[in-house]
């Protein structure tokens, strides 16, 4: 059994079709049928069903792909681990995260300290960002509300209020604070469905007792107070997001119920983290502690 073999027989159980893994491997298509056929002569049994073009795992392939994984895995941070200690590191750091203000102000300050080091960012969704992880494709993810996913592991290190921004001209606009329920016949602006934020604020406004009237769904929450400004509705906004006040709209505090959302810095649990990857981590706990918003402060 050959270390191609096994990289190979990956390619094709996630394509699930062999021209596909042909062209992404950049092989061709009969040497790669004749490299799996070579994998299941060695191993005895099938791997695939075939049907016509495609194919799929059978019980054997699933079993030997879980295998297969782990051992490339392996392999693979051995890989990182020795360039490391012979530093050899290319010194770059795979995030996966959400657009935010205070993200970018930390992104920048670390970049300013450690010039070496190469941040690369992408944005996804809860379920991309686990799957990235597992799939070694990025170091960390953060994300909100902390993941309780097995074999990922993570630290909390911003909790920050969620707070109701309202058009000058609101009954609230001169109010300090109130209870949600007292907004129960607004019309409010929001993130689509789907977006952890939404999901969020939908439940703040279910534990106060009513289903919030949606009028208008934006795709970012930079688009909120653009509608606010228009006196369509109310919304919700992140604190750190309102740090900068503006005179179009008005901020209230909410009292209850508690509207809070922890944010949390998470790594697949069993992988190698670089020397780099753990500079990043440690600084991006450090700077949101000298702010006093870490967990437990």
């Amino acid at each position: 059994m050959e270390l191609l073999q096994l990289h190979y027989f990956r390619t094709v159980a996630r394509l699930e079709h062999m021209t596909k893994a042909a062209q992404e491997i950049r092989i061709a298509q009969p040497a790669l049928s004749k490299t799996i056929a070579r994998l299941e002569e060695d191993l005895g049994v099938p791997l695939f069903e075939r049907k016509g073009r495609n194919i799929k795992l059978n019980a054997f392939g699933k079993v030997f792909l879980k295998k297969a994984e782990i051992a490339l895995g392996i392999l693979e941070e051995g890989r990182k681990e020795i360039e490391d200690l012979a530093g050899m590191e290319q010194r770059r750091v795979n995030i996966s995260t959400t657009t935010h203000k205070c993200f970018s102000d930390l992104i920048g300050s670390f970049i300013d300290m450690h010039p070496d080091i190469k941040l690369q960012i992408s944005q996804a969704t809860t379920q991309e960002k686990v799957t990235q992880l597992r799939n070694g494709d990025i170091d960390f993810c953060i994300t909100f509300p902390p993941l309780k996913e097995d074999g990922i592991k993570g630290n909390s290190f911003l909790t920050e209020k969620i707070l109701l921004a309202v058009p000058p001209k609101h009954r609230f606009a001169n109010r300090k604070s109130i209870n949600l329920n007292e907004l129960a016949n607004d019309s409010f602006i929001n993130i689509k469905e789907g977006n952890p934020f939404r999901e969020m604020t939908d439940s703040f406004c279910k534990e106060a007792g009513f289903t919030p009237n949606i009028v208008c769904e934006v795709d970012e929450l930079s688009a909120i107070s653009h509608f606010i400004r228009t006196g369509i509705g109310v919304a919700f906004l992140p604190e750190t997001f309102v740090e900068e006040r503006d005179a179009s709209f008005h901020v209230v505090h909410i009292d209850e119920p508690l509207c809070q959302r922890t944010y949390q810095i998470a790594w697949l649990e069993e992988r190698y983290l670089s020397m780099a990857a753990c500079t990043f981590r440690d600084y991006l706990v450090d700077y949101f502690n000298e702010f006093h918003t870490i967990i437990g402060n």
